[in-house]
């Protein structure tokens, strides 16, 4: 009998320590918290990027324009010269020689010219008394139009020998920043035709132009857009991070190459200081349209869903629903929503691992808000054109 009472009693513990085992078992999880928050709404403006490079407005070969001897430089390598700055000194000794040899043929041409004339007007006096023949009169006409064209020859040859002179002093063509010297003093150069010894070069520094391509529905747009007035440009060097450099679009060529699908588009920018350089590569965007009112998200809040894009947002019942969007460029961190959201979704930006379409959700607000530190993106080099934007109260 004890040992049934020991058995039951054992029975009777076990079950409690069940009973006490299945009341504390954990809870079922309750919804998710996630943060959301409303697309932020700013107007901005769209900005095209390209890469280019910079050329000079003018750039010009220095050659003389007569051949001889090098005397002297004027100037130092790298030198900003001024328009008719003396720049090279050629031995002016044969040039003067040869203009004192067409000063005298000169002489020598009008005491022709003088004799000629004398000689006319002794026979037209004797002319009318039949003195002389009118053929003999007919020659010393003849003698004295010669003499005038041998006159006006010595003439053209002392304005020639004159100019070789001159250009003995070889001066500057344009103003710009002057590249070395490629001919030192001593030696003898070819000078007075295209095949002459290049002196030296010499490139305008402002303004300056950027060049690059673009593709025939960047050079479409652009030009319906220079009909309504200027397109803006910005640039930016390869060691920065900021588009400080601005200009306007002022030219696009006059046929898309059939072997590339591109066309040649050229900015114009103020360089007073000199600082751009011709052949400097550069980073431009270029104004793609007006300023437009835009709903910005963070890019994390955007979800990859096959070849679409979807953003998770969250309805007042706290069930989770997906909307594909339609995205544009990044503006100060933030991305573009082109389609796909209103005013009032409440997006979720933090959590999204956490949460699925149809779920239901714990929504704990929160707030977008640009990045300063991205206020202007370093645009990322590729072939095609890459798109950015701006807010308008950013500059």
């Amino acid at each position: 009998m004890r040992t049934v009472k020991i058995a039951v009693a054992s029975v009777l513990a076990t079950a409690a320590l069940y009973g006490c085992s299945k009341g504390q078992e954990a809870p079922a999880q309750g919804a998710p918290p996630v943060t959301v928050a409303t697309a932020l709404s700013q107007q901005v403006v769209d900005w095209d990027e390209f890469t280019g490079r910079f050329e000079a407005t003018r750039n010009v070969d220095v050659r003389a324009r007569v051949g001889g001897y090098i005397q002297h430089v004027h100037f130092k390598d790298g030198d900003f010269v001024r328009q008719g700055q003396l720049l090279f000194t050629l031995d002016p000794r044969p040039a003067q020689a040869a203009l004192a040899s067409a000063r005298a043929q000169l002489a020598q041409a009008q005491a022709q010219s003088a004799l000629a004339k004398a000689d006319l007007a002794r026979v037209e006096s004797l002319l009318a008394s039949q003195a002389v023949s009118q053929a003999e009169f007919d020659a010393k006409k003849a003698a004295v139009q010669t003499a005038d064209a041998a006159l006006a020859a010595a003439n053209a040859a002392i304005r020639a020998r004159t100019l070789d002179v001159e250009f003995t002093r070889v001066t500057a063509p344009i103003s710009g920043r002057v590249s070395d010297r490629r001919v030192d003093p001593g030696n003898l150069i070819g000078g007075g035709s295209s095949a002459g010894d290049i002196l030296t070069t010499i490139v305008s520094s402002s303004p300056i132009y950027f060049v690059f391509d673009g593709s025939e529905a960047t050079a479409l747009k652009y030009q319906r857009e220079s009909a309504k007035g200027t397109v803006p440009i910005k640039v930016r060097l390869q060691d920065e991070t900021e588009f400080t450099h601005a200009g306007t679009l002022d030219f696009t060529d006059n046929a898309i190459d059939p072997a590339s699908g591109t066309i040649r588009l050229r900015a114009v920018l103020p360089n007073a200081n000199g600082f751009l350089k011709p052949g400097m590569y550069g980073h431009a965007q270029l104004a793609g349209a007006a300023a437009y009112q835009a709903m910005l998200i963070p890019d994390s809040a955007v979800i990859a869903d096959g070849p679409r894009r979807i953003v998770y947002t969250v309805a007042k019942d706290g069930t989770v629903g997906a909307k594909p969007v339609q995205l544009g460029p990044v503006v100060s961190g933030l991305r573009v929503v082109r389609t796909g959201l209103t005013p009032d979704d409440r997006i979720i930006i933090n959590g999204q691992q956490r949460a699925r379409p149809g779920q239901k959700v714990t929504a704990q607000n929160g707030e977008i808000k640009p990045s300063d530190a991205a206020a202007n993106p370093a645009p990322t080099t590729a072939a095609s054109t890459a798109s950015s934007a701006t807010f308008v109260n950013a500059g």
